[in-house]
């Protein structure tokens, strides 16, 4: 009876471990998003900042990303006042209520 518990305990650390592995692999999985990128404080009065973002439709409402600040500051410029439609890509995590992509790409239409 020790036996067979001690292979189920085992079995069952081994299922937990495998499962924990690829919720790692899909958190850093590279997605790519397409919509409009522009600025959350001037075109979509989010914000009470500037800060570059990207305006995805999914199903039907909108979703906003913002850049993680490095592109943030890189790619804002073009984007403030002339809202783009555009793709990125990159890996997404969720900051508080905030979608927040690590952009490792960006091409504007």
């Amino acid at each position: 009876m020790r036996v067979a518990l001690t292979m189920l305990a085992g079995l069952v650390a081994a299922f937990a471990l495998v499962v924990s592995v690829q919720a790692e692999d899909k958190k850093d999985e590279v997605k790519t998003l397409k919509g409009t990128i522009t600025c959350a404080k001037c075109d979509l009065k989010l914000e009470k900042k500037c800060a570059t973002v990207i305006k995805v439709k999914q199903g039907d409402k909108d979703v906003v990303y913002y850049f993680d600040p490095a592109s943030d500051r890189k790619y804002h410029k073009k984007i403030c006042t002339t809202p783009t439609k555009g793709t990125v890509k990159g890996t997404v995590k969720k900051e508080g209520d905030k979608n927040i992509v690590t952009v490792k790409e960006v091409s504007f239409e």
